[in-house]
């Protein structure tokens, strides 16, 4: 096995720090099948009566105050986005009912997501629009996001049924969304990225705490493989970039290139609106060596000013807009290098952010990320237990 690499001259692109820096690779139309666009509008908060910001609501009334204002019978609505259905929408939602205790909310979201989303191979058609699936390819976050809710609610409720829901689509996912490198197994965005290699590439779909739990609810040391596979790609790549890139593509023999998009484009190759997710999701794993990853981009993130909603992959800021996503992977990155207090800020921020400007993925991702961070109610190892000081 070849030693894994990032191409030289992809990091000598993207790695300038406080610049605008352009990598132009491929080509072909960059479907955005995780629906990452930058928000477009805003929607009206709907939080609890007497509750004036997501900051005051512990981790149960943030889930409740999500499914309140972004679920219409068991779908969830992008209100800010003309008003369409992602498949990764529908996966939040179902983590959300999970962190809120919520068993009816949970039925209703998965009654919808299988009637509406299920293809018959059971992975979720990625888009929804006007009454019908516009776009039936699957996006593999959103897949693994709802075997992780499915298990955790089969065990949450005592309900068979839920838990061999998730285990069959854990096995689809494991089936049809993998492939071996020479870094070992990853997990592909789509089925449309299995066509060749070299193979594209999301860095933030890797989740250690979803992977250990279905590795664990089925029994398949497939998962055992991703979880190091995984870990493989995301530690060459912080050791050759101070950020992970949104995109990126993986060679069988262990070359990565950050990418501008799934399929190249002119796009900038940035940390914008699904990178960040990279540190949530390893600042949540229960393995110590995970959490380090998580913490390694926090000396790119610069404390003295809220971050960009984009970055270019040294740190420096690409727009002048701002995300609660980018707030909440600062904290992650802090909690995973032992900064509590700057973390439980950096949520507070978060929260102050979405509430002052809701947007579908602002507010998700307020939700998700207190709940990945201070409890343990979604199967992770929770970097800031407890209540915030």
């Amino acid at each position: 096995m070849r030693p894994a690499k990032v191409a030289a001259a992809a990091v000598g692109a993207v790695v300038v720090a406080g610049g605008a820096a352009l990598l132009a690779v491929g080509g072909g139309e960059a479907h955005d099948h995780a629906g990452q666009a930058a928000p477009s509008g805003s929607a009206p908060s709907m939080l609890p009566s007497g509750t004036t910001a997501l900051a005051d609501l512990d981790v149960p009334e943030q889930a409740a105050a999500f499914l309140d204002g972004w679920v219409d019978d068991g779908r969830v609505v992008r209100r800010d986005e003309g008003g369409d259905t992602v498949s990764e929408g529908q996966a939040y939602g179902l983590l959300a009912a999970v962190a809120a205790d919520d068993e009816e909310s949970f039925d209703k979201i998965w009654d919808w997501t299988t009637a509406e989303l299920v293809r018959d191979d059971g992975l979720l058609s990625w888009r929804w629009a006007d009454g019908e699936v516009v776009d039936d390819e699957p996006a593999s976050d959103a897949d693994l996001d709802a075997a992780r809710a499915l298990v955790l609610a089969g065990d949450r409720f005592d309900r068979d049924d839920l838990r061999a829901d998730g285990t069959g689509l854990a096995d689809v996912i494991t089936d049809r969304l993998t492939v071996e490198t020479s870094l070992g197994r990853i997990l592909l965005p789509g089925l449309w990225a299995a066509e060749q290699e070299p193979y594209a590439y999301n860095p933030s779909y890797a989740s250690p705490a979803a992977f250990d739990l279905l590795g664990e609810a089925t029994g398949d040391a497939r998962w055992a493989e991703l979880s190091e596979g995984s870990a493989a790609v995301t530690a060459e790549l912080l050791d050759a970039t101070a950020l992970p890139p949104d995109w990126a593509q993986v060679h069988e023999d262990g070359l990565i290139e950050p990418m501008p998009g799934p399929l190249g484009g002119g796009d900038p190759v940035q940390y914008g609106y699904d990178a960040p997710r990279l540190a949530l999701r390893y600042a949540e794993s229960c393995t110590e060596s995970d959490v380090e990853l998580a913490g390694k981009t926090y000396a790119a993130l610069d404390r003295g000013v809220e971050p960009a909603a984009r970055l270019d992959l040294g740190g420096g800021p690409l727009t002048e807009d701002r995300s609660p996503l980018s707030l909440t992977a600062r904290a992650a990155a802090a909690a995973a290098v032992g900064e509590e207090q700057a973390g439980r800020d950096d949520l507070d921020g978060a929260a102050a952010l979405a509430t002052d400007h809701p947007t579908y993925y602002g507010q998700a991702w307020v939700v998700l990320a207190s709940a990945m961070l201070t409890s343990e109610t979604l199967g992770g190892c929770a970097p800031l237990p407890g209540a915030a000081s």
